[in-house]
Formats: C-alpha cells, structure tokens, sequence
C-alpha cells in the first residue's frame, strides 16, 4: 500500500473560532473546504500558549516540562540538548522527503551570546528537513533567505513595521495598516512559492512520499495586509468584544503588565471604527493564508497528488482580541488555548468527512497521528494520542511558565480543560523555592457552558467542591502518567 503524503499547514496566533466554518463573518474558503473532506476538531488545544514552547511540544510530542521548553526565551540551541527525535527527522528516517518551509521558533544553532535575536555562529540543524526555508529573523546559516532574493519586499516590509515593537503585539500594530505590498511579495507569499516550486521540481525519480511542512507567522500581528483581503468585509459585521465583569474584579493566573496596557491604548487612543478596522485586519489576515494555503492544495490537485496526501491544519496557540482585556496569548484562557485543527484528505474515512469532532484534543497529539499514518509503530514515550483511533483521554493538559520576557523565570500554571470545565492550579510570583511555599497556591475554575468568557471563577464554591477535586485528580495523574512514560528506554514497549 502507498503511504500518504503528509502536507502540515500551520499559522501563527489563529484563533480556534477564526474560520468561515465557525463564524461565517471570517472569509476561509480553502479551509472551509478542507475541513469538509475530513475532521474538525472543535475542542482542540495548544499544550502552551506562546509560539516556541508550543511548536517545541508539537514537533516532539512531549509536554514543555519534559523537553525543556517552557517559554519563548528558551530554546535547544544544539542538536545534543533536543532530548527525542523530531517529527521530521523520525518521518526521514523513514523514507519520508522532508522540507520545512516556514517557521520554525527553534532556533538552533548557537547565537552569538545565546541572544535569539542573532544569528547563529555555528551551522544549524534543520532537525530533520532536508529542504528549509526560514522566516526572515530565523536566519539559519545555509537556507535561502527572502532578504537576499527580494531585498526591495524585504525593505517594504521593514518600513511597514517602523513603530512597532518587536513581535507585533503593541495597540500599533493591532490597529494595523492596509500594506502597499502584493500579497505575493509578502512573506506568506514567497514562503508559498518556494512551497509550490519544491512540489512542481522534486525530482522524477524521487518516488518517496513527502512530508511538507508550510508555516506563517500571520495572523500574529502586526496587522498589514493587502487592500483585497480587506475588501471581502463589511466594517458593519465585526463586532468589538465585551467582558462582562470588571478588570479588578477577575481572577487571573498570569497578568503581562504591558499586553493590559497595549489593550487600554487601544480602547483609549483610538475610535470604535478603528478598533473594528483592527479586528476586520485581524480576520483579512486570515484571509490572506487561506488563500496562500489554497494555491498549495490547488498545486496538489493538478500534480495527482492530492488524493493521496493527508493535510493538517492548525495553528500553533489563539489569539486574544480584547477578551478579559488582554490581547496576544500567555494566558490559559480559551482564546489563547484553543486552536483550529483539521484532518482531511487521505487516510480520512467518507463516513468522517465533514464531521465535527469534540473530543478533548490538543497538539501534542499530532505526532503519533502522523506516524501511525505514515505506518510507523507507536512511540509509548509520547504524551498524546493517535486522533484518528477512538478517543483515549478524558481532558486535555496546557501549562505556562510566564513569557520569558522578565529578568526571572516566573512559577508555573497547569490547566485541565474538558469541553464542560476548566481548572487552572498555580503559584504566584517567581520560580524561586516553590516546595517551601506550596500552601500559596491558588485556583481557578470555570464552567464552560454557562461562562465562555471566564468572569466567574467558583474554585471556592462549595456547589463545585466535588467538580473540583474531581478534575484535580485526572490532572495529577495525567501528569503522572506523562512523567512514567518519559524518560524511559525505548525497548520498553510492553505498557499498553
């Protein structure tokens, strides 16, 4: 039997609900597509919320705290601090032609001075990708980079950005900007190219299957796209969240001082119309991927392939738009936990195409997805589950471990999430002598159904006391159960 191609498309900062098949205010046509030929899992997750500890979890298949990814200032700089193999090297390995177009967030190779900002001093791994083509910033010695091919959309780009901090996420550029640039000079654009020439040049003789990782860093801000994207909506149709409850009075695991503040910029300095105008950006920039994608899976079709490639959509965390007053992600709240995700394609039954799937899912399940699908045998090391088997858990983990960006790390916050509760148990301050101060750990619990934004914490209701203990124990022995898998020896296969 043939095995499959495997083509992964990822976006950076989507949210779960950004998709014409759930609101139909956003415009996805290809991903609308996509998801009725195959699954929608509407409950799924990101294992944490900010991009490099995510794409690390996801790319392993282990939790953070097993690979030793916590938050965005942390990375494997060399090959010998990755503790498992990642899914592109172990699909390589296997027969697999393997290219990673897109971003990665790992960084590898060493910075001068450890600083990710800089470029690597020695040559970086491609970690098992044998084509690669990086984000601009990603600048991995011996890739080819957009600067040097296109140094005038570079430039374009680099004047758009002026005034905006570093990452996007200030009330700038969430306000945004209509971009000048054609949406093929954008970076989106020339990562799609490379993604369509690698298809329409492998070799004739090349008869492996491939696995083709695609992944931008839109809808993350700052917000510039092309007038076209924004021109499929209506400034009348998008709607400016609320949150019910006052900010003093919401319990919350983990402020970032600055994204409260960009948030009150934004809802201060600048009109209603401009704050719809940001939202409307928001969801033209997704949009503009899906059209992206769509030329890829066109490309697919008219090569024969299509049929016979399984696609993966997903993103790597939400994306807050004004929710409980923050923006961005760094949060365990639903808009930056949740994430879209869809199988379609092959390996997909008819009988499951154009089905919502609502079991509880999260990203660390995409590895031993994609390896039973490639005909590999289950790594028992791995955290998550094979999504396309019957459903083998009862919740789903997310933890967070502050951004990164303060002079300490801070302590750490777990979730367990189920499609009715969420529990989130942490410890305040910094992580320092956290077993000495166990007994100021706090909690939050809310119910989903009735409270989708959040507002109304009832850890201390005595009505949930029995909901409460209940979930904490499935999340101590999820935990505890991740911990008992890895490390351990590969040879030991016999616990299943």
């Amino acid at each position: 039997m043939k095995r499959p191609n495997i083509l992964f498309l990822q976006t950076d900062q989507h949210r779960w609900d950004a998709l014409g098949c759930v609101n139909p205010v956003v415009k996805t046509p290809n991903l609308d597509a996509l998801a009725r030929r195959g699954i929608r899992f509407s409950q799924a997750i990101c294992n944490n919320p900010m991009c490099v500890p995510s794409r690390y979890s996801m790319m392993t298949g282990l939790y953070s705290w097993q690979c030793g990814v916590r938050h965005n200032t942390q990375m494997c700089e060399t090959d010998d601090q990755m503790v498992i193999a990642t899914l592109a090297e172990r699909l390589l390995a296997a027969g697999y032609a393997t290219a990673g177009i897109g971003k990665t967030h790992w960084y590898c190779g060493v910075p001068e001075e450890h600083d990710p900002r800089k470029m690597p001093t020695k040559v970086a791994s491609r970690r098992g990708f044998e084509v690669r083509f990086p984000l601009p910033g990603e600048d991995e010695p011996g890739t080819e980079l957009m600067g040097l091919e296109d140094p005038e959309a570079t430039a374009m780009i680099a004047e758009e950005n002026k005034g905006i901090r570093v990452g996007g996420e200030n009330a700038p550029g969430y306000i945004g900007l209509t971009s000048s640039l054609p949406p093929e000079r954008h970076i989106e654009g020339w990562l799609t190219g490379k993604a369509l020439d690698y298809l329409g040049q492998r070799p004739a003789r090349d008869n492996r299957p491939f696995f083709l990782y695609l992944s931008f860093s839109k809808p993350h801000a700052l917000l510039n796209v092309s007038a076209k994207y924004e021109a499929l909506y209506d400034l009348r149709d998008i709607q400016l969240p609320e949150t019910p409850v006052p900010l003093e009075r919401l319990d919350d695991h983990y402020i970032q001082p600055r994204n409260v503040a960009e948030w009150r910029a934004w809802r201060e300095n600048y009109t209603v119309e401009e704050r719809k105008r940001s939202i409307l950006r928001y969801y033209a920039a997704c949009s503009y991927v899906d059209d992206m994608f769509g030329r890829v899976i066109q490309k697919l079709d008219a090569l024969g392939e299509l049929d016979n490639t399984l696609i993966v959509f997903t993103s790597d965390h939400g994306e807050s738009l004004g929710e409980r007053y923050r923006f961005s992600k760094y949060s365990l709240y639903e808009a930056s936990v949740r994430v879209p995700l869809i199988l379609a394609g092959a390996g997909i039954p008819a009988e499951r195409h154009e089905t919502v799937d609502p079991r509880c899912c999260a990203l660390i399940d995409l590895m031993p997805t994609l390896l039973a699908t490639a005909g590999l045998p289950a790594d028992v090391r791995l955290a998550g589950y094979n999504l396309l088997a019957p459903p083998a858990t009862m919740g789903s983990f997310c933890e967070l471990h502050g951004s990164g960006y303060h002079e300490t790390e801070k302590a750490p916050a777990v979730m367990w999430r189920t499609p009715e509760w969420k529990l989130i148990l942490y410890l305040p301050g910094e992580f320092r002598q956290l077993d000495a101060r166990l007994n100021e750990y706090r909690g939050e619990l809310y119910h989903l159904k009735d409270d989708p934004l959040e507002c109304h914490n009832r850890y201390d209701d005595p009505a949930c006391l029995k909901v409460r203990d209940q979930l904490t124990r499935h999340l101590l022995l999820h935990m505890t159960i991740a911990a008992s898998r890895f490390p351990r020896p590969y040879s030991y296969t016999d616990i299943y």
